[in-house]
Order: C-alpha cells, then structure tokens, then sequence
C-alpha cells in the first residue's frame, strides 16, 4: 500500500447514496476531517464518518428541504438551516436536539459557528445576517447592509470580527464588539460564493462567481491579490494550516495559490466534478462534490502538491524556484490575539452588550410553539459502533474525531472503483412481508444495521421531559428493493444540466449483446466502433445548430447586439437564444432597453422549460433586467407628462411600458414557481424579492 501512496496524487475514496431524494448541502467537519454532514430535499440531515459507508446517525423535524449545514470547531455540535428559514442546532454527542431558532424570513443560505462560545451567525435569502445566541436561544444582532443573498459567513480567528459576502458581489466586515460594518470590499463582478480568514495573519481570501480569488489586507483593507486561472465559479477554498498557501477546489481540479507575488503554483486533476467542500487532515485534502441522491468524497495528497516553486498562472512557466514562504510568526503582517481562555471578562461584557442592542422581540423564553418545533426533533442513531467511537462522552479519557487520525491510504494504481450502495434507504424500508400484511406504520427495520432511536430531552425550567417518538415530517418514500430494481426509472420533469448520463439513452444499447450475462473482453477498436454506431440523428441536429450560430455569427461581427439577438429569435429555437443570453449575460454593459422588450418574451419560455441549464439561464437574465432597468421603467412611468413634443421620450415611454407589461406576466409565473424545492425554487424566491416593486 506505501508503493501505491507514492505514485497516486489524487483518488476517489468512496461514493455512497447519501439521501432518499436530491442532495442539496453538505459540509465537512474542518477539524478532523473524517465527519461528513449531508442534507437533503428530504428533509434529513444526515451524519457520516468520511470513508465509511453506513450512516451513523439521523437528524430529523426540519419541514422543508435543508439548505445549509455547518460543524462547530469541536464537531460536537451542528447546525442545519432551512428554505423555510429556521435553524435546527444539534448536540451529537448527547444525541438530541438543541435549539430550534426561527426569524429568517426565506432560504438559509450560509451559517457559521463562533470560534469559542455559544454563538453562531447565519445568513439568508432575505438579504439579513443575524447572530445567534444558542444558550438563550434567541438573536441577539441583526447586521443590514447587503443587498441580496447572503452567500457566505466567516468568523476571524480570534472572535472579533464577522466577514460576510453576498450575491451583491460585495465583502463586508463586521465589528462583533461595536455592532457595524468596518469596511467593504468591491473588486469582484460576481456573486462572492465563499470566504476565509487566513489562520495566523490578518488576511481575507475570497473566490467569487467571476472565476477569480483575492485577497485582502485587513490591516491596511486593500486588495493585495487576484488569482484569474480558474475555469468556472469559485465554490470553495481553503488556507494550508500553516497558511503558506491557498487551495481552491475548481471544476475536476485543485489549484494551489501563492500570493505577493500572485502565482499559481500547481493544477492537480481531480475527478470530483463541482466540488462542495474542502478540508485538509494528516497533509491531505478531503473534497467532497454531490449530485442528485448521491455523494462523492475524493483525497489529494499534499505531499506531492507544489507549495512553491515555478509560476504556472501567467506567461512565465521556468524552473527558477521563487523565495519560500514566509515562516509562520516572522511575517510582518500582523497575527490574530487569541484569548487563552472563553470566559474571559472581555467576552462576558462583549454578551452584554449584544444584549442591549437585541432587536425587540428577537430574544424570548421558550414558547409552547418552540417546544413542539423541538418535540418533533429527533437525532436516531443508525450505527452504534461508529456513533460510540466518534462520539465518546465529554467526561471520556478518548476524545474523537481522533486528534491522529491516519492518513487515508491511497489505492493500488490498477485498482478499480466500485460505487458502494449505501443501506440509507434500506434502514427506513419497511419489510415485505410487513407491506403485505399491511402494518405500514410499523417501525422500520434495518436489514443489517442496527437503529437505535434516541429522543431528545427537551428543558422547561427544572422539569425534564421526554416527548414521544415523531415520525420524521419528509420520510423517504416506502418502496421495497425488489420492486425498485424490477421498475423502470422514469424520466425526470427537470433535465439537470450537468449528469453522468443522457436522459433517454441507456449505455448497455450501445454495446454488443452479451451472452449469458457475462461480460466480454472487447477490444478498444471494437468499443469505439459500437460507440460510433448510431449518430446519425445526433449529427444532423448538431450541424443544424451549427449553421444557425454561423448565421447569428454574421450578424454579430456587425456589432449591433439587438439584431443579433433578433437573428437568434427568428431561428426559433431555444438552444440559440441561450447561447447568445450566455454570452452576453457575462457583460452587462451590452444590454440596453431596446434588448429587453426583444428579449423578455424568450426569458418566459425559458423559465418554462425542462431543461436546468435553460431555466438558469432564464434566471439571470431576468435578475440582470430587473436591476438595471427596473428603476428607469418605474421612473419612466412615474413621471408627469412632459410639455411639448419629445419624440426620444415618448419612444421610452412605449418601450418601458411593453417591458412592463411582460414583467408583470412574468411576475405571475415566478410567483407560481417559487414554491418548487431545490436550487429551482431558490432561483425563483430570489426572483420573487426582486419582483416584489411590481405589485405596487
């Protein structure tokens, strides 16, 4: 196994069906890099142990897809957050629910624990950030400021500050102590999708949807940096633990960032699709991606992985090493003051504070309505082996995640990977002969893995009280695996627009018949051969598309943009249109009023349409129109009647209004819309907010 860890850099691990339905967040543990939280459109928030294959534990009463999910740096605790906008904390070493904490008005979408003490931040679709007491159970500070989803949330490491980024394209830094913004950052163009606070130094990275990372002085709050080698939107980053340097995890690939100068050290190729998350354990980075029910997790080993030497990024590609990095303690930036302890004087005043400045009504005692929310909470162990060793009792001499854990070995350099189906679905799968006889509310029984349900102990005052057993309010559905392999799989309403394989096509017909159900050795040529069969009407669809881009293509060297988009709507076929949208959806700067009156009527069809990629593209459109021109139609059509004949004028007028009157069509059909689940539904909530002028 030591021959294989030394020429493998990079590897799957394990792939297991991590949900009943659609994946829709997960998160690594950061500190050990071995515990995986996943949640999905059911409802779930599921516990696994990076590695293995058996849930170790479920985590139930969230009525609406989970969002969000976050460890506290101990692992000890976690928090889910919702599309209905509550928060669920849970204790995984007692097994039982925390704290149900309600006060967003729409989609989670980031959430953070404090680096020591009881308090976590989250943010949400609803454009606020709030801060959260979990002992008291209540907000404690709402920060305003942002103008969109809040994407990402970032304590420093001492405690001190908050930095946030949103859909707005902006950074903003929080003062905890005083309760305001201390400053915001600009630079990037796009949605700023994740945030991290350097380790040691005063330094704030952040990857954005404009394909760049930067980085900023928080001494001097200045742009130091700017990484451009990435190939799509930057997801996820994460500083080496000596903070030598950054890694971001790209479509299929890790890349490795200097700074001061900017350089890309290396591009590792890693098969993990849209990575999600990233930690990094024992000198290995742990990456995990997911789609539909599934869950991907993937190693690096950083031992093979340039720290420094060549620049990649950029014209110079030699080998004259650059100087190393600046050893820790010896940089001249400054480094965070860590408090030795979390009960520091400091802190106790800092609550206070918190607490004079809570909003009215945030902060409140338990009511009948949380107690029920938190009766309806349940955390069932599926793996007692596991949850004992991972989850040891405070007052246990062996604490786990285990502080040295080993390193994942890598696999032998001919060894293929298997797909491990997980028992998830087994577990809450009633069994046959229970849904003859038709005991469907019986408990579920495992086919192998032992279930344990632990209820959660709910504190009133000095009373304890143990509520009954709830079933989950989302169960996964009731079908036998006998019945699931004997049905075919239909197809799907919403066409995603990135999957393993085509809707429609099964791969099994493009091969040669096998005999007895036993694979035959075939021959590369003769793969290719059968692969290449077939075609013909793929062929003449794509030379179809082909000449119609070639022709809207003619017409594009023109420069004129509207005739261009009009070329692509006479074609009358959507996939042109959504190339052209793509295109110029990159650069705002191309659209003008004349475009939109073009352009609304296809963005109806599109946001009506079965394919992800269309919709999406629908939806950026639309966001794209409504904040750059909603306020000239609104004050277009507000304005009083102008004296005399202004033809220039009146031609703005009759264009505002046809855009008007397509918008408020549109309005209905996003209203429709926005109680789908999924990234589809928190497309057209946002949408939604962004609409909301219109009823008016």
């Amino acid at each position: 196994m030591a021959g294989a860890s030394a020429t493998k850099t990079s590897w799957k691990l394990q792939e297991i069906v991590a949900h009943s339905s659609n994946v829709s967040s997960l998160a690594l543990g950061k500190t050990s890099g071995r515990l995986l939280a996943t949640g999905g459109e059911d409802c779930l928030v599921n516990i696994w142990a990076v590695s293995k294959p058996n849930c170790i534990m479920r985590l139930t009463g969230h009525n609406n897809p989970v969002e969000c999910i976050q460890f506290s740096s101990s692992e000890e605790q976690v928090v889910a957050g919702s599309q209905s906008g509550s928060l669920r904390v849970w204790d995984l070493e007692a097994a039982k629910i925390l704290r149900t904490l309600m006060g967003h008005k729409a989609n989670i979408c980031s959430l953070d624990f404090h680096p020591f003490g009881e308090h976590l931040a989250s943010g949400s679709l609803d454009t606020n950030i709030k801060l959260w007491d979990v002992r008291r159970k209540g907000c404690v500070f709402r920060y305003k400021g942002h103008t969109q989803a809040v994407r990402c949330l970032a304590f420093s490491p001492d405690g001190k500050w908050l930095a946030s980024s949103s859909d707005d394209s902006t950074i903003k830094l929080w003062d905890l102590t005083a309760g305001k913004m201390i400053t915001e950052f600009t630079a990037h163009t796009g949605a700023v999708n994740i945030i991290q606070f350097h380790p040691n130094e005063y330094l704030l990275a952040s990857g954005s949807s404009d394909r760049t990372i930067k980085l900023w002085d928080l001494e001097k709050f200045k742009l130091i940096g700017s990484s451009e080698g990435e190939t799509g939107p930057v997801r996820c980053i994460a500083f080496h633990p000596d903070g030598c340097c950054l890694y971001s995890g790209s479509q299929d690939s890790l890349r490795v960032y200097g700074w001061e100068p900017d350089r890309c050290f290396d591009v590792v190729p890693v098969g993990w699709g849209r990575v999600a998350d990233l930690a990094i354990c024992n000198n290995q980075l742990i990456g995990v991606s997911y789609q539909f029910t599934n869950v991907s997790s993937y190693v690096v080993d950083l031992n093979r992985v340039k720290k420094s030497g060549s620049v990649i990024q950029g014209l110079i590609q030699d080998d004259k090493l650059l100087p190393e990095p600046t050893p820790k303690g010896a940089t001249i930036r400054r480094n965070y003051d860590r408090p030795l302890t979390t009960c520091t004087n400091q802190r106790v005043k800092q609550n206070a504070e918190s607490e004079r400045r809570s909003p009215e009504g945030e902060r409140r005692s338990p009511s009948s309505e949380d107690e029920r929310e938190e009766k309806e909470s349940t955390a069932e162990i599926h793996n007692a082996e596991d949850y004992k060793e991972i989850f040891q009792p405070k007052n246990a001499i062996s604490r786990t995640p285990p502080r040295r854990s080993e390193p994942f070995p890598a696999p032998p350099e001919d060894e293929s990977f298997l797909v491990k189906q997980n028992s998830v679905l087994e577990v809450m799968t009633p069994m046959p002969e229970k849904l003859t006889s038709g005991h469907l509310k019986s408990a579920p029984v495992a086919s192998s893995t032992p279930v344990i349900r632990v209820e959660p102990t709910v504190v009133t005052g000095t009373s304890r009280q143990q509520p009954a057993v709830v079933h989950p309010a989302c169960p996964p559905p009731v079908v036998s695996p006998a019945a699931a392999t004997a049905q075919p799989r239909p197809e799907p309403a919403v066409i995603f627009s990135s999957r393993n394989e085509p809707i429609g096509l099964n791969v099994s017909d493009f091969l040669p018949v096998m005999k007895n159900h036993k694979p035959s050795a075939l021959s590369d040529e003769d793969a290719m051969s059968q692969i290449r069969k077939g075609h013909d009407t793929m062929c003449v669809m794509l030379t179809s598309r082909l000449k119609n881009l070639d022709t809207v293509r003619s017409v594009w060297n023109s420069g004129d943009v509207k005739t261009s988009l009009d070329c692509a709507v006479a074609i009358n076929d959507l996939s042109i249109v959504v190339d052209i949208l793509n295109i110029i959806n990159l650069k705002p700067s191309l659209w003008k009023l004349d475009l939109c009156t073009s352009i609304l009527p296809q963005i109806e069809e599109l946001l009506q349409s079965k394919y992800e990629s269309y919709v999406q593209t629908g939806c950026t459109s639309l966001k794209l129109i409504l904040k750059r021109f909603w306020p000239l139609i609104s004050d277009t059509l507000a304005a009083p009647p102008s004296v005399g004949v202004d033809i220039s004028r009146e031609e703005r007028l009759q264009k505002c209004k046809a855009c008007y009157k397509q918008l408020k069509n549109l309005s209905n059909l996003v209203k429709n819309k926005a109680g789908l689940v999924g990234r589809h539904g928190s497309a057209f909530r946002e949408l939604q907010l962004l609409m909301a002028p219109l009823d008016y």
